[in-house]
């Protein structure tokens, strides 16, 4: 059997001085760097598939217009794992999501910034309806439209993550249990599976990055529609001048996906 280890008071007392003084570096870093002229350094990013795919390519031209001496290293990493490492001070911000129902832990030391809120849908396999319709599908709304698929294959993200824990009751919710046949945190499988009609999937409007739809897509039931995009960085960083500007990036970006759907 495996022995339980735990702190002493006197460890638990160290611990606690010991994150105040990483805090206390964390803003004595900020106010040295906003005490500059220019912004140098590396900046270390962990982000999502998705928002890496539609956000972080238009990123770094707009940091590097700014602060041509700052430099974005940017690493694709699912929300489960990149907010442990940035705690662990592997990276200096994340780009994170936050799915409906499904509240993700706040942990400890780290600070939250709202960055936008992505439609999530219900999108049909080519036999199950048209490419092009996006209309109310059967009647009963919404979660008929979820219970309509209950004998289609589904593509899900892994068990474990947070996506695959709100699909699961989403579904469970309508009244039935997902055949999931397709395992994967890559959304892009997820969207080819559904283009071949080999299988439904719960996907977001940032995997088409600003462009029309090309699957049947439907409205979700209400309170499930949207997914929470945020930023984290560590208790401290919040006013660094290259958190300050990185985060600014990010909302342009956002502004320019946005706009490119509208268009």
């Amino acid at each position: 059997m495996g022995r339980r280890v735990r702190l002493t008071e006197q460890a638990e007392i160290l611990v606690a001085h010991t994150e105040a003084v990483l805090e206390r570096l964390e803003h004595a870093e900020a106010d040295i760097a906003t005490s500059l002229t220019d912004l140098t350094g590396t900046l270390r990013i962990a982000s999502f598939q998705t928002a890496t795919l539609a956000l972080v390519p238009g990123m770094p031209s707009l940091l590097r217009d700014r602060h041509p001496g700052l430099r974005a290293h940017i690493t694709q990493m699912p929300p489960e794992t990149a907010i442990p490492a940035l705690q662990a001070r592997d990276f200096d911000l994340v780009v994170a999501e936050e799915y409906p129902g499904n509240p993700n832990p706040r942990p400890p030391g780290l600070e939250q910034e709202d960055l936008f809120d992505d439609p999530l849908h219900l999108s049909l396999p080519a036999r199950a309806g048209e490419r092009s319709d996006t209309g109310p599908g059967p009647k009963g709304g919404p979660t008929a439209s979820l219970r309509s698929l209950t004998g289609l294959p589904w593509a899900m993200e892994p068990e474990g993550t947070a996506a695959r824990h709100w699909a699961m009751t989403l579904c469970r919710n309508a009244g039935f249990e997902p055949d999931v046949r397709f395992e994967t945190t890559d959304l892009l499988i997820h969207l080819r599976l559904v283009e071949q009609g080999h299988a439904a999937a719960l996907l977001p409007s940032l995997v088409w990055n600003g462009a029309p739809p090309t699957v049947a897509l439907r409205q979700l039931p209400r309170g499930r529609r949207t997914r929470r995009v945020f930023t984290a960085v560590r208790r401290g960083r919040t006013r660094h001048p290259a958190i300050m500007a990185c985060r600014h990036a990010l909302r342009q970006a956002a502004a320019d996906v946005a706009a490119s759907a509208d268009g």
